[in-house]
């Protein structure tokens, strides 16, 4: 029987919410060029991998935070899963945008929080953590207490753990890049010969050339 994590690197391949181009690298808004892609808004559109996902967060949630008073998305791709896990838990929920409003209420937080309430914070994927980590000073600036956050997929670069230590913050994620080319290998996605390409990508992402 398969882990959670690969299960879901399964699923996040089979519909292609993961791309591996290793010979064929994608540039990322950063300019990075990277031999993966991940797009986690697209699971939204498939309804068993959408509730795989749900059940995932929710269950991982209770394990490591037990009861919390509120749910906080991070916009834009984990509003949907962040409404979603706070609807199953039966709490409240919020998102935290990535800049406020340049106009009525000019909001960074949509929705209503109390001063001393426990916040799990939902994200969809975890890159180098700077926006996800922006988004827990938000709410405790808030006055709220950040249990910590939930995510579905991780790159794992050393300098996101870092970034989280420093913050103070626990993070736990579903499914995460090694459990991606683990499966990706097993199921003939890409060749054994690819592996040295990928991980050494991962290494210095902001510095790795393709074509060398």
């Amino acid at each position: 029987m398969k882990t959670l994590d690969r299960l879901i690197a399964e699923k996040l391949l089979a519909i292609k919410a993961v791309k591996l181009q290793p010979e064929n690298p994608f540039t990322w808004a950063s300019g990075w060029k990277s031999p993966i892609y991940c797009d986690n808004r697209k699971t939204l559109s498939y309804p068993d991998v959408r509730a795989l996902i749900k059940a995932g967060l929710c269950s991982k949630v209770i394990e490591n935070f037990g009861q919390v008073d509120a749910v906080a998305g991070v916009a834009t791709g984990a509003i949907a899963q962040g409404a979603l896990v706070a609807d199953a838990l039966g709490v409240p929920f919020v998102y935290v945008r990535s800049s406020p409003k340049d106009h009525g209420l000019e909001n960074l937080i949509e929705g209503d929080l109390r001063p001393g309430q426990k916040v799990v914070v939902i994200e969809d994927l975890i890159s180098t953590g700077g926006s996800s980590l922006k988004a827990v000073e938000a709410i405790r600036r808030d006055g709220c207490e950040v249990v910590g956050m939930v995510a579905i997929f991780s790159y794992l670069f050393p300098i996101a753990q870092e970034k989280f230590n420093e913050a103070n913050v626990k993070l736990i994620t579903l499914s995460n890049y090694d459990a991606v080319l683990e499966e990706a290998v097993a199921t003939d996605y890409i060749k054994a010969h690819d592996m040295e390409t990928l991980k050494e990508w991962r290494k210095a992402p902001s510095e790795w050339d393709p074509k060398k």
